[in-house]
């Protein structure tokens, strides 16, 4: 679907998200907005004042002062946005590989989505990948290609998937898995992308379990008595994936972590006034021995990449 000025919407979450990053040096005439968001050199100010309008005038950040646009009170985008006033979508994909260069494609997508720090909903479905799975994989998951002949391909459930994502943070472990997965999976049918903020869990465990010898879905689900039905699936594993994240979100307000700016500050370890956030000599003492008593990683694959 595109607006009436031939905005695609697809591209919509990417076009505010470069304005965030521009507009936080200070406010800016649309003319120069629309240089940076579209790359309009040329062309009436008039139609580069409509498009930025059409792209910014529904997003609670920015506003617009005359012939200006800046951002509502001068927030840095997210940054001072109360960790537990966003809405957050968990993720989790199955795929034929992980290699979309080499063809490989969904089978299963889901999204939890939580809100003020609770699970209040959730979509599901299987992805007819129109290719073959691959027998470790069915193995791994116990995805046939009998289970997913007569489910929707991603083209025809995008829409769907779209609706989910929109207008929350994309929550996953190891984020760029599934991330990149399903921004091939629209580029393919779509020729749009995905845009917004994302948060990686397995870049929180780090941080808030550094005690820990291995941070990967079965053992954060150990450590947190969260039992799934089953791994491997995108369902039962999005949802043990958003119980964790809830966990996570009461640690980090146990710790001072309230907003959004304060939460990415924690992840690069300059959190509380740059310094290192839960590193005392006491953590440091137990991830050292935790290190000493892991075993050797093995080498994963693209299809054990998140247990």
């Amino acid at each position: 679907m595109n607006g009436a000025l031939g905005v695609h919407w697809d591209d919509l979450p990417q076009l505010r998200e470069r304005a965030v990053s521009f507009l936080t040096s200070g406010p800016a005439r649309a003319r120069v907005v629309a240089e940076q968001i579209f790359g309009m050199r040329y062309g009436p100010s008039a139609l580069a004042s409509c498009l930025v309008r059409e792209v910014l005038a529904g997003d609670p950040r920015f506003e617009a002062d005359h012939e200006r646009w800046l951002l509502r009170d001068g927030a840095d985008g997210y940054a001072s946005y109360p960790l537990g006033d966003l809405d957050y979508v968990v993720v989790d994909v199955e795929a034929t590989g992980g290699s979309p260069a080499r063809g490989d494609r969904l089978t299963e997508f889901a999204a939890v989505r939580v809100c003020g720090g609770k699970i209040v909903g959730i979509f599901e479905s299987l992805i007819n990948p129109q290719r073959s799975i691959p027998p470790s994989v069915t193995r791994l998951t116990d995805i046939t290609d009998a289970m997913v002949a007569d489910a929707p391909t991603f083209g025809e459930i995008a829409d769907a998937v779209r609706e989910a994502l929109e207008g929350s943070v994309f929550v996953a472990h190891n984020v760029g898995f599934d991330w990149r997965l399903l921004q091939s999976e629209f580029q393919r049918c779509r020729g749009g992308r995905l845009g917004g903020e994302r948060l990686c869990t397995l870049r929180m465990a780090r941080r808030l379990h550094p005690e820990l010898p291995r941070r990967n879905l079965h053992a954060l689900a150990d450590y947190y008595a969260i039992a799934p039905e089953r791994w491997h699936r995108a369902g039962s594993d999005a949802r043990a994936t958003a119980e964790i994240f809830v966990r996570f979100l009461n640690r980090l307000g146990d710790q001072g972590v309230a907003n959004w700016g304060c939460l990415q500050a924690f992840l690069r370890g300059e959190f509380p006034d740059g310094e290192t956030a839960g590193d005392d000599e006491a953590k440091k003492e137990a991830k050292a021995k935790a290190k000493k008593k892991a075993k050797p990683r093995r080498r994963k694959t693209a299809a054990t990449k998140k247990t």
